[in-house]
């Protein structure tokens, strides 16, 4: 346990607070289980003691969401799944109404957004971010009217805010020394990087690149960048194969473009390296199709996973409890190909680029928010049992 590596990470929050010392973050840190703590090992995300609002409102509760991107399937079936759950809560007459707003991709409209939240009176805003720094003001806006502020899948640094995240550092280490393991140590790898100077995206290199220097027979041929998006990827991987005749045993990637990395080294005729990422529905269909030609070593950052994190940590703050820290770090399930049979799904073919897959078991087992929150009362609302299949 490295107590001065928390208190770093802590100190951008504490200096902005001023409500607790660094060591007294890290001492927070420090009491929870040892995967959690792992969870925050060279993670440059803020984070501090929480400052939630308590609701005070009585009866059913209104649950607002301010949205700031709905262009890709991905982001659509993040806020489908966290309608479905708070949806339940409205018909238990716990919540009101889920009221949403979305500014597709505007900093100014999303703040505008959130302002009219406030002045709805909302008990809770949640937020998928569209600026780490912008919405500061606004969110600490929504604390000073007493309303709880939380994050997923993306944070802001507004220590009134409640963000829900992961450490992708670890992330992208735990993926290259997978990739390397899978490889036998050595060969020539191509790293495929998201979108040039996001933040997550350096996070995720930066922890590639150090588990990728532990192993010196592993040398990476090329790094580009696929920008997450299929078109992109498939175009710098033909390209990169094109410039490259040497043999790829390894194709390192945090996106979900998986299948079409697979079909790009084909189409060049190609073997079909390992490649690393998330697992989606289109690459399962493509495994299904090409059992021998696609070899994967990745986890999964899917939608309705990060959706159901939003709607656990928030619906336990509507009922009360109290997180132990502003940035609750949620370890990502990984998904060996060994599992694959268990995530398949009928209705996932190689273009199923819009189905998503839901994992046979819950990957956050009651215990990790139990740790976050002190306490061992389930978020209201919330059953594994009850998510649909990825074909409903």
């Amino acid at each position: 346990m490295n107590l001065i590596r928390y208190a770093v990470l802590g100190a951008a929050m504490v200096a902005a607070t001023g409500s607790a010392s660094a060591m007294e973050v890290g001492d927070v840190i420090g009491a929870l289980p040892p995967e959690l703590q792992a969870e925050y090992e060279n993670s440059s995300t803020p984070v501090g003691l929480p400052q939630v609002p308590k609701v005070a409102g009585d009866g059913a509760l209104l649950w607002c969401h301010s949205e700031s991107y709905q262009g890709n399937p991905w982001r659509v079936a993040l806020t489908n799944e966290l309608k479905r759950l708070v949806q339940g809560l409205v018909d238990e007459g716990k919540v009101s109404e889920f009221k949403m707003t979305d500014s597709n991709g505007d900093v100014g409209l999303e703040i505008s957004n959130i302002r009219s939240l406030i002045d709805a009176d909302c008990d809770i805003i949640t937020s998928v971010p569209g600026s780490p720094t912008g919405l500061n003001a606004v969110v600490d806006a929504a604390a000073e009217a007493g309303i709880p502020f939380v994050t997923a899948a993306s944070t802001v640094s507004s220590p009134n805010a409640v963000n829900v995240d992961s450490n992708y550092y670890k992330w992208g280490y735990d993926m290259a020394r997978s990739l390397a393991e899978a490889i036998g140590g050595k060969g020539n790898v191509v790293m495929v990087e998201g979108i040039a100077g996001v933040s997550i995206v350096d996070q995720q290199r930066q922890g590639a690149q150090a588990a990728f220097a532990e192993y010196p027979d592993v040398k990476v041929v090329r790094m580009v960048n696929g920008n997450w998006t299929p078109s992109v990827t498939k175009s710098v991987i033909l390209q990169t194969l094109a410039t490259n005749p040497s043999p790829i045993d390894g194709v390192w990637t945090t996106g979900s473009e998986t299948r079409v990395i697979a079909e790009a080294f084909a189409q060049a005729g190609r073997p079909v390296p390992f490649v690393t990422g998330s697992v989606t529905g289109d690459a399962l269909g493509y495994w299904k199709a090409n059992p021998d030609a696609f070899k994967f070593e990745g986890h999964a950052v899917l939608p309705q996973w990060m959706g159901q994190n939003l709607f656990r940590v928030s619906s336990r703050i509507l009922a009360g409890q109290e997180p132990k820290l502003s940035t609750l770090m949620i370890p990502i399930p990984k998904v060996p190909m060994s599992s694959f049979d268990a995530w398949y799904a009928d209705c996932m073919k190689p273009d199923s680029a819009e189905i998503f897959p839901v994992n046979p078991e819950d990957p956050v087992p009651s215990q990790v928010m139990n740790a976050y929150f002190g306490s061992s009362d389930l978020a209201p609302g919330w059953n594994y049992a009850d998510v649909p299949g990825a074909c409903n």
